[in-house]
């Protein structure tokens, strides 16, 4: 496949090749450059409520859904096609889909980037979602996205054993039998059981992790450490809150997912630009001059 303009993880490895030439200067961007202390507040269901009203904003004024149309239909075409052709890898299908949300968080960096510049007064450019890949926060991004990507092999590779445990490990002889097999035996309603509680791990992982972790790479050079351990407190001092937004967000992908995809279109943007204002509404600005300048360019 030829290259791929939207994924933020080849974004961050042609940064890290044009922008950051050593393996110390790498290592330097991982740590923090500002002395400004955290402060995290606490944050309620009013406040999800606020996120996503304002992402939605953005999402009207930056139309951010030409991005995701370009970016969703041909990876999820090729998908579909890939598991049409043959039936033998139906049972991953659904740990597929699912797992799309574990990569969530860095998919949505170029939209955290817009939504940063709207905020303070400026005009978005496209190519303002792509540049995040070219500055200092490229390195830690690319590293707690191969965090990311680590977590969903590794699911992937739990739902392979799960099915081959229960189901497997012989291939279904056709979809509609598989769907009948999960449902209406013993074996497929296990699977079924251990796979959503699994999940269910996986998932809190990457939302105690990762939701307030790039954004906040993405607007402040805080270094790696500090950033996830600054989501990690987040979602302790608001586990109610943070609960609820996974909930949200795991109810919007699969609206997205049962309309054939097209309300991807538009979930996934607004989750992006959402998710920028509710780390705004969760870790308090940092003193002006301990930030590092915007610039337009």
């Amino acid at each position: 496949m030829t290259e791929t303009i939207g994924n933020p993880l080849s974004w961050s490895a042609q940064a890290l090749g044009k922008g950051l030439t050593s393996t110390g200067e790498i290592v330097e961007e991982l740590h923090p450059h500002e002395t400004s202390p955290i402060v995290i507040r606490d944050i309620d269901i009013g406040d999800l409520r606020i996120a996503l009203s304002k992402g939605y904003e953005d999402f009207l004024a930056m139309r951010t859904d030409v991005m995701w149309i370009v970016l969703v239909y041909p990876v999820m075409g090729f998908v579909l096609a890939w598991f049409a052709a043959t039936e033998s890898l139906l049972p991953l299908l659904f740990p597929l889909v699912s797992g799309f949300a574990l990569l969530g968080p860095v998919a949505g960096v170029g939209l955290y980037e817009m939504s940063r510049r709207r905020e303070a007064g400026m005009t978005p450019r496209w190519r303002d979602g792509f540049g995040v890949a070219f500055s200092p926060a490229a390195a830690p991004m690319v590293v707690l996205g191969g965090y990311l990507m680590a977590l969903f092999v590794a699911w992937m590779m739990t739902a392979l054993v799960l099915y081959n445990a229960t189901l497997g490990p012989a291939a279904p002889t056709s979809a509609s039998a598989f769907v009948t097999d999960v449902f209406t035996t013993t074996a497929g309603l296990q699977m079924l059981g251990f796979g959503l509680a699994l999940g269910f791990v996986f998932a809190a992982l990457v939302l105690i992790t990762a939701l307030i972790s790039f954004p906040m790479l993405v607007d402040r050079r805080v270094g790696l450490p500090l950033a996830v351990a600054t989501s990690v407190e987040v979602a302790w001092r608001n586990p109610i809150t943070v609960a609820v937004w996974g909930m949200i967000v795991a109810a919007l992908l699969t609206l997205g997912f049962v309309t054939l995809f097209v309300g991807l279109i538009f979930v996934l943007p607004i989750l992006g630009h959402a998710t920028w204002h509710l780390y705004r509404r969760a870790v308090a600005p940092p003193e002006p001059a301990a930030k590092a300048p915007v610039s337009e360019a």
